[in-house]
């Protein structure tokens, strides 16, 4: 059985053990990188979980810094109790604030406070920083790119 490559070049299909070895190693990988990208990150040089980060990061890239928290939630993989429980501690810390939607009652949209944008600001000099060591140092420019446009297709093929 041949198979048709993500540069159109056909081959062998990949064995189950080459599948499994594939997705093992990217979770090794990611594994080992997330403590090198977010250890130390924050302004006084603490470790910063994931799912803070991905939040506040997610918040500081929209235009407005708003989502509604159920986006968030799923955008993040934690569920609406678990998203919930994170949203109170972070603003408990004075970094996100809830407001209703003034069309549906139903959404509550989390919205980056000015703490939390100039935190998150701070976070993300230092998270790039390591990005650049631990990522574009061993894949290279093309590397960074053929990953974002793998992880996409993953992504997407994942959330049809």
């Amino acid at each position: 059985m041949t198979a048709r490559t993500a540069d159109g070049a056909t081959g062998a299909s990949p064995s189950d053990d080459d599948l499994i070895t594939a997705w093992g190693l990217l979770h090794e990988a990611m594994n080992a990188l997330q403590p090198k990208l977010l250890g130390g990150v924050t302004p006084d040089g603490r470790d910063m979980a994931g799912p803070w980060f991905e939040v506040l990061i997610r918040l500081q890239r929209t235009p407005g810094h708003r989502l509604p928290m159920s986006r968030l939630a799923r955008e993040v993989s934690l569920s609406t109790g678990g998203f919930t429980k994170l949203a109170d501690r972070l603003e408990r810390e004075g970094y996100l604030e809830r407001a209703a939607c003034d069309s549906d009652r139903r959404v509550v949209y989390a919205t980056l406070t000015d703490a939390g944008l100039a935190f998150i600001d701070q976070v993300r000099v230092k998270h790039v920083e390591r990005l650049r060591e631990h990522v574009l140092d061993p894949l290279g420019a093309d590397g960074v790119r053929q990953l974002a446009s793998l992880a996409r297709t993953l992504r997407d093929s994942a959330c049809r």
